[in-house]
């Protein structure tokens, strides 16, 4: 039995490997990014599989043996609460904490006038990045952290002992998982490191949305060279957490970059100057890596086709994934487009359809990899699931 599981693992790496390497595998391969869709599948809450990671992982290799997946995120439920909580990090809605039970993790941003940074403090970014987040930053966002020249506390000193070793207990557990969905179904971690682009890092977790549209207009030079700094760092931690085999791609979250949060000229001298660079040195380094474009990006189809041949899979939300095809297919895999409201609301006909249609469109000569549009919550009903794997299966064999 475990010679077949690896057997089954070998073929399913073979087929994920070369779709992402744009060329024409054995048969489409399925990826899909599951989140609280497990838990329901499984039969837990959004509350259990958030507050019990050993729960979100069984549920997730249920999910993938079940449906006969070929590559699987270990656990897209990826807010544990013994960690945020640790910490008390206060840009987390945790279910059963602060929202209800039955609703996925949520992040919440603070007005304007109460982001984590300030309009005025971009030069301390800017001169010293980790110093910045660790002393300014981090106290912020952890109620529990004491601010830089305020008296410490036992449940300051305390936090950094709980972060800790939560930290490295649900990181190391991250490998166990791996092998236990290479074993028990032959199923491929899907990803491995992580990758924001720095102006995304800006938005998401610094000044906020609203404070960098402030920030574009009112102090551009400082948005720029705050970008700037933090590229040597999002690369080291992209590299530093890639996969060693060099096969699967690093996961690039893409947020609030493009049209409309941001105009397309925004998007060209902030965004694409600082993000471009660490994906030409990634691939350099030999590893690819996971645009996930959430939202819409076609307005930027032309900036990513800039990018050498392979080095990125798209994968496609929003977006116009025939147009996306036609601006990016012979350079690049593609994945997804499969819409995540069909899969809540559709019939299981209505969802071969579609499928049948992104696959006669895009997957002719390979190159694309089966996933619904987003991250799929539990909205999604099962038998749409079922359909999309089934019908995949059957029709997208070479």
């Amino acid at each position: 039995m475990a010679k077949d599981m690896e057997k089954l693992y070998q073929e399913r790496l073979k087929r994920y490997v070369t779709a992402m390497r744009n060329e024409k595998p054995d048969m489409i391969p399925i990826r899909p990014f599951v989140a609280e869709f497990t838990a329901k599948y499984a039969g837990y809450t959004c509350q259990e599989v958030t507050h019990d990671y050993e729960k979100a992982f069984t549920a997730a290799r249920k999910c993938a043996a079940d449906f006969d997946w070929d590559a699987v995120v270990s656990n897209m439920v990826y807010v544990w609460t013994g960690l945020t909580e640790a910490i008390g990090l206060k840009y987390y809605g945790v279910p059963g904490i602060g929202i209800p039970p039955t609703t996925g993790f949520q992040y919440i941003e603070p007005p304007e006038e109460k982001a984590f940074m300030k309009p005025d403090e971009y030069d301390q970014l800017i001169e010293d990045p980790t110093g910045f987040l660790f002393n300014v930053w981090l106290p912020r966002v952890s109620p529990d952290v004491s601010a830089m020249g305020e008296p410490t506390s036992f449940r300051n000193n305390l936090s950094f002992l709980k972060g800790g070793m939560a930290m490295l207990t649900y990181f190391n557990a991250f490998g166990k998982q791996n092998e236990l969905l290479r074993t028990e179904s032959g199923t491929v971690s899907a990803i491995s490191g992580i990758l924001k682009a720095p102006f995304d890092i800006i938005a998401d977790k610094l000044r906020g949305y609203l404070g960098l549209v402030t920030d574009v207009y009112e102090r551009p030079d400082k948005v720029l060279a705050a970008c700037e700094a933090l590229m040597p760092h999002l690369t080291h931690i992209a590299i530093g957490g890639a996969d060693p085999d060099k096969n699967v791609p690093i996961g690039h979250w893409m947020h609030r970059g493009c049209v409309p949060f941001f105009s397309k000229d925004h998007f060209n001298k902030f965004y694409w100057p600082t993000l471009k660079p660490i994906i030409e040195e990634i691939w350099a380094h030999g590893h690819q890596v996971l645009f996930y474009a959430e939202g819409s990006w076609d307005a930027h189809l032309a900036s990513f086709a800039e990018l050498p041949d392979r080095s990125i899979v798209y994968h496609v939300d929003q977006g116009d994934i025939f147009k996306v095809h036609k601006a990016l297919g012979e350079k690049f895999c593609i994945s997804g487009g499969i819409p995540n409201w069909l899969l809540a609301t559709g019939t299981p006909a209505e969802v071969r359809d579609y499928c049948k249609k992104v696959i006669d469109g895009v997957a002719g000569d390979g190159g694309y990899i089966m996933d619904a549009s987003a991250i799929v919550q539990d909205d999604a009903k099962v038998e749409n699931i079922k359909a999309m794997t089934e019908f995949t299966r059957e029709y997208g064999a070479y």
